[in-house]
């Protein structure tokens, strides 16, 4: 980066980080600390000391993941991201997962700018964010606009009078409204902060006009690690992964008189104790928070035979088999149709704490029980391995419970063998099928076929108000639990 800087040309450092979800304690890998917000503030605040053009932006999905943020409902994480004072922060799906109600409370306790677009309330259109932000550096306006498209925004199904966006393409039009309306007020640089996924990204930022002046988008969602900005329409798109085990870095000199970057260099920087001093301050209030829940959550639930796993949300699991069993035979389903992104951690146990299972499992949705025929079974078993799941689409997969065996040929896009308990499954057959609230809700979306159908067969009923209870008094009364995955749904 050769340039003279001046009153032309300026530096700016954009941090960023995106999918934290309660990320908040420091890990140890190799005998070393790696991640952690305490060592985070502390990388922070370093790159602050040294570069006076620093600013820190959060591309969503603060909240869930840790029994920190479930026990005080995301309050505990609203207390330390005021400490570690993000300039600026978007929305992402799972900032709805307490209630749009309860996010507009949280709202009101953050000390930092939440952001969001195209939230709004059906009604009367009335945004329920403030769009965008102009932050003022050096003598540079920079404008920070938070999206969300309504893809990745299905939790807000539960409330009838929220909406957003409907896809890209509306996305891409609001932002050149935006762009439009504040171009006069010469801004230099413009980030579009957004929590659709590294894919839609990419296709969001084809559809922009140059003219706009958008300079980057860093974005979340899909916890994608990179090693490098994919560059499109000449715009680098970045994602930090996901957690707090790394941070995402922009070294930009800005051209000030043409509004654009002259030149960038962008890294993924570790959090670990190599590089990144430890901020005592945080540190000492998430310790309070972690003595106060270690108190409730550090009961023993059971011991499984060894640890069990589920290292990938595209493929049958350890764990996925095994809380879709226990779902299935504590409620009297024939089959539990169990979202793969339920589960939250690569492994559990031997020993498994009711923190264990809490942060594995975080989301405590109801069950609903419903009827569904052999037919409509392998239309929508089928909907969740289409090719969009293979070419990278951030779609929902299942875990399926013990009796359904389904090999899927994903180049004939068929099945070759779709049984239950060793029968083929006839087409008239009427199964009790197990959903979680969520995946009912957006049961088109997951499974292509609509609710109503299935209301042909028979009434809807609730089965339980609490899924993470009936797994909790399963595991509890079955110690010693092993389980082999492979043979439910196998894909060739």
């Amino acid at each position: 980066m050769d340039y003279q800087l001046g009153e032309r040309y300026k530096k700016l450092v954009l941090l960023h980080s995106n999918d934290m979800h309660g990320d908040f304690m420091a890990q140890s890998v190799d005998e070393s600390l790696v991640g952690g917000v305490a060592m985070l503030s502390g990388y922070i605040n370093k790159v602050k000391e040294e570069e006076k053009n620093t600013l820190y932006c959060i591309a969503g999905d603060m909240f869930r993941g840790s029994v920190i943020d479930s026990e005080y409902r995301g309050l505990s994480t609203i207390e330390i991201m005021n400490m570690l004072s993000p300039d600026v922060v978007t929305l992402g799906n799972h900032e709805v997962d307490y209630g749009v109600a309860h996010l507009l409370f949280l709202e009101k306790c953050a000390v930092f700018p939440i952001i969001n677009a195209n939230l709004h309330i059906k009604t009367n259109n009335a945004r329920l964010f403030d769009p965008y932000l102009i932050k003022e550096i050096d003598g540079m306006k920079i404008l920070f606009i938070g999206v969300l498209t309504e893809q990745v925004i299905a939790q807000t199904k539960n409330d009838g009078l929220v909406g957003t966006f409907v896809n890209i393409s509306e996305a891409a039009y609001e932002i050149g409204r935006i762009c439009n309306a504040h171009n006069a007020l010469d801004i230099d640089f413009t980030v579009l902060l957004t929590h659709i996924g590294f894919e839609e990204d990419k296709k969001l930022a084809a559809m922009l006009d140059p003219a706009w002046g958008v300079d980057v988008i860093i974005g979340g969602h899909s916890h994608t690690f990179i090693s490098e900005p994919a560059v499109v329409n000449g715009i680098p798109i970045v994602q930090a992964g996901t957690g707090t085990d790394l941070i995402g870095r922009f070294d930009v000199i800005v051209d000030t008189d043409t509004n654009s970057i002259a030149d960038f260099k962008w890294q993924s920087i570790p959090i670990n104790a190599g590089n990144c001093p430890v901020d005592e301050d945080i540190a000492k209030l998430i310790g309070s928070y972690k003595s106060r829940t270690d108190a409730k959550y550090g009961r023993v639930v059971t011991r499984f035979n060894r640890k069990l796993t589920h290292p990938c949300r595209t493929q049958e699991t350890e764990l996925g088999d095994l809380i879709a069993d226990a779902l299935k035979f504590s409620l009297g389903l024939d089959i539990m149709l169990l979202g793969s992104g339920s589960i939250r951690t690569e492994e559990m146990g031997p020993i498994v704490m009711l923190g264990n299972l809490t942060e594995s499992f975080p989301y405590d949705d109801a069950v609903f029980m419903v009827k569904v025929t052999g037919a409509q079974l392998k239309q929508m078993v089928k909907h969740t391995v289409r090719d969009e799941v293979w070419a990278g689409a951030h779609s929902e997969f299942y875990q399926y419970s013990e009796g359904l065996h389904m090999v899927y040929s994903r180049e004939d896009r068929e099945f070759r063998e779709f049984t239950f308990d060793g029968q083929e499954v006839d087409d008239n057959r009427l199964f009790s099928v197990g959903l979680q609230l969520y995946h009912y809700n957006n049961m088109e979306n997951s499974f292509g076929i609509k609710p109503e159908e299935l209301l042909k067969n028979a009434p809807r009923r609730t089965v339980s108000t609490s899924s993470r209870q009936v797994i909790e008094e399963y595991l509890s009364e079955h110690q010693h639990l092993d389980i082999t995955a492979g043979d439910r749904l196998v894909i060739l």
